[in-house]
């Protein structure tokens, strides 16, 4: 019987991908699936967690302009554990100035030859999320239902368990027993630094670390048919959560007019920016925290655009050896191969 652990382990087989479209191309599509993907050049600071050969541990790094990963095991900063990235967002901005200054000096192996994880592979918490954050995905899920509501005047939140995180190019499982409409969802993830609790919307952003690409992979029989119509169990499956490839400092990206894309074997789906977001990150974090104490290190994905599976006509879903590109221009992209498992 497949584990969960096994499965994740597996190197994703090589598939073919169609040619991108060429207004939504924004890195290379020469990488095969399941490989790391160069990033587009910039000199913003890109943290990840990464293993530079088979066998070896889990570590942390820093990847440059040009596509190198800097092992930060070998910088000296005080009170870091080089194997954990919360150790280094709760390090605070001394220690990622550290970080910073290996980055732009340092030497290392090209991305392509290391195994990039999830920038945290193993939170201890669930991880939050943000549902109809997007007037136009909002409409068309209420295309879809009988009953009509009116937009929420505050955020809908919902969790994801924390072992539906996944990396940035490992295979997303896909179990025909458990669930055959999987659909995805891209989105913008905050990182959060400094944790607090009833943070006022004002000095929200100063409790950012930083921004990474997430997608919200769903299983919309579940989500939408079973266990009384609530979300948690149809958004965590395991290994559903893919996150990646890195994680851009706060101090480093604007994060309000950022472009999202989702690919599904070269083809766009999703296309959208951040700006057209209904609750912003400050407004999100700021009411998340109402009596919710935010930690260090905790992940907030904050919605995804119109252009989901379940709504197309007719629906869309993902099957076995689709290859799910999730870009955020200048961001990074993640590439994720849908593979079958069995119980």
């Amino acid at each position: 019987m497949s584990t969960r652990r096994d499965f994740l382990h597996l190197t994703a087989a090589a598939t073919a991908v169609g040619a991108l479209a060429a207004p939504a191309r924004a890195q290379s599509p020469a990488t095969g699936p399941g490989q790391p993907i160069p990033p587009s050049g910039g000199d913003m600071l890109r943290l990840v967690t990464f293993v530079p050969d088979a066998g070896k541990a889990a570590r942390l790094g820093a990847v440059t302009g040009d596509g190198r990963v800097i092992d930060l095991s070998q910088v000296a900063v005080p009170g870091l554990d080089t194997t954990r990235m919360v150790s280094l967002i709760e390090a605070g901005p001394k220690a990622l100035d550290l970080v910073r200054r290996a980055a732009v000096s340092g030497d290392g192996p090209k991305v392509e030859t290391v195994r990039l994880l999830a920038p945290i592979p193993a939170p201890t918490r669930n991880v939050y999320a943000v549902g109809w954050n997007y007037l136009e995905h909002f409409a068309e899920g209420q295309a879809t239902s009988l009953a009509k509501t009116e937009y929420p005047a505050h955020p809908v939140f919902f969790t994801k368990g924390v072992n539906t995180v996944n990396g940035p190019y490992d295979p997303i499982p896909y179990n025909p027993e458990v669930s055959t409409q999987i659909d995805w969802e891209a989105e913008l993830a905050i990182i959060v630094g400094t944790g607090g609790t009833n943070i006022k919307e004002a000095d929200a952003l100063n409790h950012v670390f930083g921004y990474s690409v997430l997608n919200d992979t769903t299983a919309r029989d579940i989500q939408r048919t079973l266990h009384g119509g609530q979300w948690f169990k149809g958004k965590s499956l395991d290994g559903h959560g893919p996150i990646g490839p890195w994680i851009v400092p706060a101090s480093d990206i604007d994060p309000t007019d950022l472009r999202l894309l989702l690919r599904v074997n070269g083809v766009v789906k999703q296309d959208a920016s951040t700006k057209q977001m209904y609750f912003k990150v400050a407004r999100i974090i700021s009411e998340l925290s109402r009596g919710l104490t935010l930690v260090p290190g905790d992940i907030i994905a904050t919605g995804t655009p119109p252009g989901v599976g379940f709504a197309r006509k007719p629906p869309e879903f993902l099957k076995p050896g689709d290859v799910m590109e999730t870009e955020i221009v200048g961001l990074g992209t993640l590439r994720n191969v849908i593979q079958q498992i069995h119980s």
